[in-house]
């Protein structure tokens, strides 16, 4: 069985599911947004028998210790009953229903794509960075602070170069795009003391959305250097030219590096590529998206997430003790590092 945590509608993991269950693989999938109110779950140990994790799904009871493999994609929260009301009977509700269903998680013994613990990791901005410096990939110059001081001197340094500031986290309620500092933001810099903000050097060039899954790289590029928005691709995207490219070998050894120092077994990587050769690594996103590039360019992301799944499922050792499992990056049927780029 393949455990799918994520949340009903979200057309990536829709997609992958398919491919799955096409395949004949019994998939199960779980929205957290569903606990406690709206599925039941039953946790039982005993000295007799193995420990069961049973949940509630399409109208039977499913031992979710049973999975050979999970793949974590882009959860929702719990949702508590609000018949019970606000304030600390809901706070308690919610702690409670965290207790169980993650420790419930935590205690399957098969690989995940992401490790949940990894994922929530890799997610801070400040520790990939880290880690991509450590393993020598070029950063842009970036300073965060809530300082106001410290960002006027950072902006003075970059010039004549430009900068743009950003959030470390782009929800849909809350989107904010990458932006390029005018004047009227170095006019109210002081409100930096409100949130740490990320200002970074702006690196014209292309960019490069790469998707990791194990081993394999699909890499795509996305000239939007013509369009209407080019500091952020993700606002003109539909306007930009995108095509599957082929990485450098160097390149490639880096990235496969920094998953594994990350412990991440997908990963959606950000680059841009400047007219003079060089790769500028600007972030990870262990739960970035990749349909669009799927879609403009051929790459059969979609199928190889769904590989790697049955790959591991099917080298999962049920008699594996807790606590032994290890991240593993098999590689599918084949290697896509070389795959060439589409014509136009």
């Amino acid at each position: 069985m393949i455990l799918v945590v994520s949340y009903p509608g979200e057309e990536h993991t829709a997609l992958v599911v398919d491919h799955l269950t096409r395949a004949g693989r019994e998939v199960v999938q779980i929205d957290l947004a569903d606990f406690p109110a709206r599925r039941a779950i039953e946790l039982s140990w005993s000295n007799t028998r193995k420990p069961e994790f049973l949940i509630e799904h399409d109208g039977r009871r499913v031992n979710l210790a049973e999975a050979s493999a999970v793949w974590w994609r882009r959860v929702a929260n719990f949702a508590v009953d609000p018949s019970i009301g606000y304030g600390e009977r809901s706070t308690f509700a919610h702690s409670e229903t965290s207790q169980a269903v993650y420790g419930m998680l935590d205690s399957l013994s098969c690989q995940w794509m992401n490790p949940r613990e990894a994922d929530a990791a890799a997610h801070h901005k400040p520790y990939q960075w880290t880690v991509a410096h450590e393993l020598g990939l070029k950063l842009p110059r970036t300073l965060v602070t809530t300082n106001a001081r410290a960002a006027r001197e950072f902006i003075e340094s970059v010039r004549p170069a430009k900068v743009v500031f950003k959030a470390f986290l782009a929800a849909i309620q809350e989107w904010r795009e990458t932006r390029l500092i005018e004047q009227e933001d170095l006019d109210r810099l002081e409100l930096v003391r409100y949130a740490p903000v990320i200002f970074q050097e702006y690196v014209p060039g292309v960019d490069l959305r790469i998707t990791m899954i194990g081993n394999d790289i699909f890499a795509a590029e996305i000239d939007v250097r013509n369009t209407s928005y080019e500091v952020d691709m993700r606002m003109v995207v539909g306007e930009g030219i995108v095509n599957a490219v082929t990485l450098p070998d160097a390149v490639q050894t880096k990235l496969r590096k920094l998953q594994h120092r990350l412990k991440l077994v997908y990963g959606a990587i950000d680059m841009r590529r400047t007219e003079a050769g060089e790769y500028v690594f600007l972030e990870v996103n262990p739960a970035g998206q990749w349909l669009f590039v799927e879609q403009r360019t051929g790459l059969p992301i979609a199928r190889a997430l769904a590989d790697y799944l049955c790959v591991v499922s099917e080298n999962h050792d049920a008699t594996q003790p807790r606590g032994t499992a290890t991240i593993a990056y098999p590689r599918t049927e084949k290697s896509h590092d070389s795959i060439p780029a589409h014509p136009g």
